[in-house]
């Protein structure tokens, strides 16, 4: 009965990106903000809320090996997976904010994580700074953004279809958000069920079931939005979901009580780092995330899951 449930809790997902993705492009062309933005606060944020629901939960049950785990599992899966197949979808053109701005945050943001956690610990303190970091660099894009020269908006916004009316706009983001919510949940209690009939324990399933489950949205999301051409959305939903992970959930999830697990060492931290260095790095190279990068990816995570689950 399980594998009926996440089959139907993916149905659920697809729906609630499409919705999702369709309001976000409408409100950004209609109040003047960039796709690019919308794709890296509002989906995001949104499609980040499974997220934060596992954590805090977890956190006040004093979990915290499948709080932290599901955390760095889903930046995993952001970047490997759901990155690897949008660029096998659709090649992604590289939005110069992106270059300068947001994956270079991500990688900061990363490193700050690895850095902070080598006591396998995040205190009180460095969840606020955490939270605080997260404020500024919201901050800093709606100010920026709103600064944009109208040409350069006008050309990233050309090809969104607007609704007839902004509540229109919002009826298809709060709809679209209660659904991926509400399917994520559902294939989140479902593949924990299976996962421990596997004997899996508490960090390996934070960091691979957990983390896959609550990531479906972004999935869902992102390749809604490469089927569409809406590259700003597919990337920019996964480094603003991934800086959203630390930042925000991490944040809050320790400021309700410091998160501490042996469980989840050097190595997946450093992976974490490594990855979004990778992702830099290809986007110097080129205007685009090609086809045989993105494979890349996926060929990265694959390596990342064997050795958690074999050889550890």
């Amino acid at each position: 009965m399980e594998i009926v449930w996440l089959l139907l809790s993916l149905v659920i997902l697809y729906f609630g990106a499409e919705g999702l993705v369709s309001g976000a492009s409408s409100l950004a062309k209609r109040i003047g903000i960039s796709p690019l933005v919308i794709g890296l606060t509002i989906v995001s944020v949104g499609t980040s809320a499974p997220e934060l629901l596992v954590s805090v939960k977890a956190s006040l049950n004093g979990q915290g090996a499948l709080s932290v785990g599901n955390v760095l599992g889903s930046n995993f899966f952001n970047v490997g997976i759901i990155l690897g197949i949008s660029a096998l979808i659709y090649p992604l053109a590289v939005k110069r904010q992106l270059l300068k701005l947001d994956v270079p945050v991500m990688v900061v943001t990363s490193l700050l994580f690895f850095l902070f956690f080598l006591d396998f610990t995040i205190s009180q303190l460095e969840a606020l700074i955490f939270v605080l970091s997260l404020v500024t660099y919201i901050t800093y894009m709606l100010v920026t953004s709103r600064k944009a020269r109208p040409d350069q908006k006008v050309d990233e916004q050309d090809e969104i279809r607007m609704s007839k009316h902004w509540l229109l706009d919002i009826l298809f983001i709060a709809v679209g958000l209660a659904a991926l919510v509400y399917g994520s949940d559902l294939l989140v209690v479902n593949a924990v069920i299976i996962a421990g009939w596997l004997g899996m324990s508490e960090a390996l399933i934070g960091l691979t079931i957990v983390a896959a489950g609550t990531s479906m949205p972004e999935l869902a999301t992102s390749v809604v939005a490469a089927l569409k051409k809406r590259s700003d959305i597919a990337i920019g939903n996964v480094v603003g979901s991934n800086i959203f992970n630390i930042l925000l959930i991490l944040g809050v999830t320790g400021l309700i009580g410091p998160l501490s697990t042996p469980e989840i060492g050097y190595v997946d931290g450093l992976f974490n780092l490594g990855i979004g260095v990778l992702l830099w790095l290809f986007m110097k190279r080129s205007s685009r995330i090609k086809r045989s990068q993105g494979a890349i990816f996926l060929l990265c995570y694959l390596v990342y899951f064997t050795y958690k689950l074999f050889l550890i």
